[in-house]
C-alpha cells in the first residue's frame, strides 16, 4: 500500500512541477488574445477572380505567341470570362493547327492539363480552364496572399501575429499589441495588386464622355479604369477615366524588388525591378507599343500614366503624386510580395491596450469572487474534507495554465469565462464523491471502505458528465471562431485537469491521510 502511495505521489508531484515550469512566468508563457492585450482583428476576402483573370491572360498571351512563332498571323485573342478565352481570326487550316499546337504544348489534352476546348467554329476556338485548375488557382492565390501579408506584418515588426485562412477564401489576421493601428491598417489594406496596361483612350472627366468615343459601348477588349486628379499641392480633387486594354501581360507576380527613389524635380517615386520572365514580357509589351501611353495600375486604380519612348526590360519607376511616406510604404508593400489578387476587408476590430487591461482586471476579480464562493461552500458543507476539494481546485488551476502554455494556446476574455466555469465544474466531481462517501458512512461502513466505495460508485457519473462536456467543447473549437475557440480550449483543458485532480489527486490525499494517521472518523 505504501509503495503504491509513493509512486502515485511522485507522479502527481512530477505533473505539478512540469505544469508550474511551463506556466512560469505567466506574463511570458501565456499568450493573451486581442481582447486582453489589445490589437487589431481583420477578416479579409481574397478576390480570387483577379488571380483567375491574370492566369487566363498569361496563358492566352503565351498561346498566341507560340502560334505566331509557328507562322499563324492575324490572331485576335479575347478573354470572355474569368477562366475562359477565345482566339478568333482563324482559317479552317489554322484552326486545326492551333488546336494541335495547344495539345502539343500541354494547354489541352489528356493528363490533367489546365485548359479544355469549350467550342470551335466561325473562325474561332474557345478555351476554358477545368474545375480542378480553377480551384488550384484560387487556393494558390489565398496561400500566396497569406504569405504576402505575413511578410508585410513581419517587416513592420508586429510580435506574435496570428494569420490563418478559411475554406471560403478568407484570411483572418490578429495582431496583438499594435501601437499604431492606422499605419498597420493602411499597410494591410493597401493590397498593391500591380498591373501594367496599355491605354487606348483618355483621360476624360467622366465615364460617359469616354463611352461616347466608342458609340456608347466599349469593345470587348477594353475596360474603363479610374485615376485621381490632383492639384498643384497634391490634393485629390476628383477622378479621371481611361479606356485600357484588358490584357494583363505583366503583373505584380513578375516583380523582383522595389525601393524608394527620386524622379524628376526630386519628386518621390518607386523604382522597381522585374524577374527574368517578367523582363521578357515587359520588354515585349513596351517594344510593341512604342509611342502609346501605358498605365501603372494599383488595386484597380491608375496610379500614373507615361508614354512609352523605347523598349523597357528589367526595371522602371512608378510615378504619381506620392509623399515620401507613401513611397516608403508602397515600396515595402511591393517588396514584401505583390498580392496575386485584390483583397476586401469584411470585418475590422481594434481593441485598445487600456480596454484589454481593464478586461484582465475584471476577469481576475470575477475569478477570485467565484473561487472564494466555491471554497466557502465546500468548507461549510463538507467540513475538513472540503480542504481536499479546495486543494484539488488550486492544483486544477495550475494544471490549466500549464496546459495553455504547453499547447501555446491564446487566453481570451471568453477563455477567462471558461476558467471560471471550470472552477465551478471542478468541484462537481468532489461533490459526487463526497455524497457517495456520506451514504456509505450512514450505512455503517468503515472510513476506508466508505472512501473506496464512494470513489468507485461516483467514477462512472464523473466520466459521463465530463466526457459529454468535452465533446461539446470539441465541437465549439472545430466550428467556432476566435473568441468561441478560446472558450472551448480553456474549458477542454480545464475539464481534463479537473478529472485528474478530483479523481486521482483527491483519492491520493484521502489514502495518504488514512495511512499516516489511521483516521477512525471522517469529517465530512
Amino acid at each position: 500500500m505504501k509503495g503504491n502511495l509513493l509512486w502515485r505521489g511522485v507522479l502527481i508531484l512530477a505533473i505539478l512541477v512540469t505544469a508550474a515550469l511551463l506556466a512560469w512566468p505567466p506574463e511570458e508563457k501565456i499568450n493573451l488574445g486581442l481582447d486582453l492585450r489589445g490589437g487589431m482583428h481583420l477578416v479579409l476576402q481574397v478576390e480570387t477572380e483577379d488571380a483567375l483573370r491574370a492566369e487566363t491572360d498569361s496563358d492566352m498571351d503565351r498561346l498566341v505567341q507560340l502560334a505566331e512563332e509557328e507562322g499563324m498571323a492575324g490572331l485576335q485573342p479575347r478573354r470572355t470570362a474569368d477562366a475562359r478565352f477565345e482566339i478568333s481570326g482563324l482559317s479552317p487550316q489554322s484552326m486545326d493547327a492551333l488546336a494541335d499546337l495547344a495539345e502539343e504544348r500541354g494547354f489541352t489534352g489528356r493528363g490533367g492539363t489546365r485548359w479544355e476546348v469549350a467550342g470551335r467554329g466561325d473562325g474561332r476556338i474557345a478555351f476554358e480552364m477545368n474545375d480542378a485548375e480553377v480551384n488550384a488557382v484560387r487556393n494558390s492565390a489565398v496561400s500566396q496572399a497569406r504569405q504576402t501579408i505575413d511578410n508585410r506584418i513581419n517587416a513592420y515588426g508586429v510580435a506574435e501575429p496570428v494569420i490563418t485562412t478559411t475554406d471560403d477564401y478568407r484570411i483572418v489576421v490578429q495582431l496583438p499589441g499594435v501601437d499604431d493601428p492606422d499605419r498597420v491598417r493602411n499597410l494591410i489594406k493597401s493590397t498593391a495588386f500591380l498591373e501594367f496596361r496599355i491605354v487606348e483612350n483618355g483621360p476624360v472627366p467622366d465615364r460617359q464622355a469616354l463611352l461616347a468615343n466608342y458609340g456608347g459601348r466599349l469593345p470587348d477588349t477594353l475596360e474603363i479604369l479610374e485615376g485621381d486628379v490632383r492639384d498643384n499641392t497634391g490634393k485629390d480633387i476628383g477622378d479621371e477615366y481611361y479606356a485600357v486594354q484588358k490584357r494583363r501581360t505583366v503583373t505584380g507576380r513578375d516583380l523582383k524588388n522595389a525601393r524608394p527613389s527620386l524622379g524628376e524635380f526630386n519628386r518621390p517615386v518607386v523604382q522597381f525591378m522585374l524577374t527574368p520572365t517578367g523582363s521578357d514580357a515587359f520588354g515585349e509589351l513596351t517594344g510593341n507599343n512604342i509611342g502609346k501611353p501605358m498605365a501603372i495600375v494599383l488595386d484597380g486604380r491608375i496610379a500614373s500614366v507615361a508614354v512609352i519612348r523605347s523598349r523597357i526590360t528589367d526595371e522602371g519607376v512608378i510615378e504619381g503624386d506620392f509623399t515620401q511616406q507613401e513611397v516608403q510604404d508602397l515600396s515595402t508593400i511591393l517588396k514584401s510580395g505583390a498580392l496575386p489578387a485584390g483583397i476586401t476587408t469584411l470585418e475590422e476590430r481594434t481593441v485598445g491596450a487600456s480596454l484589454g487591461r481593464d478586461s484582465i482586471e475584471k476577469g481576475i476579480l470575477s475569478g477570485l469572487v467565484g473561487t472564494s464562493l466555491v471554497v466557502l461552500y465546500m468548507l461549510i458543507i463538507y467540513n475538513l474534507s472540503g480542504l481536499n476539494a479546495v486543494m484539488a481546485l488550486a492544483l486544477n488551476v495550475l494544471l490549466l495554465f500549464g496546459g495553455l502554455a504547453a499547447f501555446d494556446a491564446t487566453l481570451t476574455l471568453p477563455g477567462i469565462a471558461g476558467i471560471i466555469l471550470t472552477i465551478g465544474m471542478a468541484v462537481d466531481a468532489n461533490v459526487l464523491v463526497f455524497e457517495r462517501i456520506r451514504e456509505e458512512l450512514r450505512a455503517g461502513r468503515t472510513v476506508r471502505s466508505s472512501i473506496d466505495l464512494g470513489f468507485q460508485k461516483a467514477l462512472s457519473s464523473i466520466i459521463d458528465g465530463n466526457v459529454t462536456t468535452l465533446i461539446a467543447a470539441a465541437f465549439l473549437f472545430q466550428f467556432g471562431t476566435g473568441p468561441i475557440r478560446g472558450f472551448a480550449v480553456t474549458l477542454f483543458i480545464g475539464l481534463l485537469a479537473s478529472m485528474f485532480t478530483a479523481v486521482f489527486v483527491s483519492r491520493w490525499v484521502f489514502d495518504f491521510v488514512l495511512t499516516r494517521w489511521r483516521v477512525q472518523r471522517l469529517s465530512i
